[in-house]
């Protein structure tokens, strides 16, 4: 209709290719839940204004090089639920969301990004991907807010990640550790999920390389201690330590020392389902938390 701001496409009647002689006008095409099996030269040709685009829970696994060659304003893209190897070649550089997880991705290339500036998100769990599958460079140039690599084959914090990233999230991986050089880069990092690894050990002043930390997940590990660098971060206010193998508690294993030296005080700490006995530990041992309801012990159930 005239003077309508937008077209919404919605295709859900079994489609095996790209529909052709698309409204050039459309801003939302969905495609999701079909059987395409691949995306071709020129299915999305003259779609210039296209502003997103859903694949989502078909069977591709074939992109041509310049499918997204028309697609100059296209900022998301939902890619979840195909059978992709690898990252699509040439994505829009106004691209901003990509969501391509649960794909069978087991390489990211050296330049698998390139060509994209500022991006907020990309989500691609649920890919084999380990360690080993990221080549030197593929993050070059790439500004992002958001990644998640959960569900996926990791056993370390994978190296040369975006260092402009504020949201990190590996959880649900086969992680042993963290070593001292592990997040060195990611100084911006506001949040950092690692729930639901095998961590045993966090080195001593590896997470001090992340001044900006406000929120900690390392619920669902394998740690016998509470982070020894964590009354040294300024600003950490949450803290997901539950169903660990935590024992004991000391007066400083949150806190600082002395007044003015904790900038924000806790609002959560959960420390339920590990063998330590709460009513051993010392009361000033939360003395920077704001509420004592913040603070969450519980029944360890061997």
């Amino acid at each position: 209709p005239s003077g309508s701001c937008c077209i919404m496409l919605l295709v859900l009647v079994g489609l095996t290719e790209v529909p052709k002689n698309i409204p050039s006008d459309t801003k939302f095409l969905d495609l999701q839940n079909n059987r395409i099996t691949e995306l071709k030269e020129n299915d999305f040709r003259g779609l210039t204004n296209l502003y997103a685009l859903s694949v989502r829970n078909n069977k591709i696994s074939k992109v041509h090089p310049k499918t997204f060659a028309p697609l100059k304003r296209m900022q998301k893209l939902y890619f979840s639920k195909n059978l992709m190897s690898t990252i699509p070649k040439n994505l829009p550089a106004s691209l901003v969301e990509l969501r391509i997880h649960e794909n069978r991705i087991k390489k990211v290339a050296a330049g698998a990004f390139s060509g994209l500036g500022n991006m907020n998100c990309i989500e691609m769990g649920a890919n084999p991907i380990q360690n080993s599958g990221f080549e030197p460079g593929a993050f070059k140039g790439l500004r992002l807010n958001f990644l998640r690599i959960s569900d996926a084959k990791l056993t370390g914090v994978p190296k040369d990640l975006p260092d402009s990233l504020h949201e990190l999230h590996l959880d649900h991986n086969q992680i042993q550790a963290v070593e001292l050089e592990d997040l060195s880069r990611y100084k911006n990092l506001y949040r950092l999920g690692l729930g639901f690894n095998h961590i045993r050990n966090i080195e001593q002043s590896s997470l001090l390389y992340l001044p900006r930390l406000r929120e900690l997940h390392l619920d669902n590990n394998r740690l016998t201690h509470v982070p020894q660098d964590l009354p040294n971060m300024k600003y950490l206010q949450v803290v997901y330590l539950h169903s660990n193998n935590i024992s004991q508690v000391g007066v400083d294993d949150f806190c600082p020392r002395g007044f003015g030296m904790k900038k924000a005080f806790y609002n959560g700490i959960s420390l339920f389902e590990n063998p330590v006995n709460y009513w051993e530990v010392q009361p000033a041992t939360f003395r920077c938390v704001g509420d004592r309801f913040a603070i969450q012990f519980g029944n360890y159930k061997k």
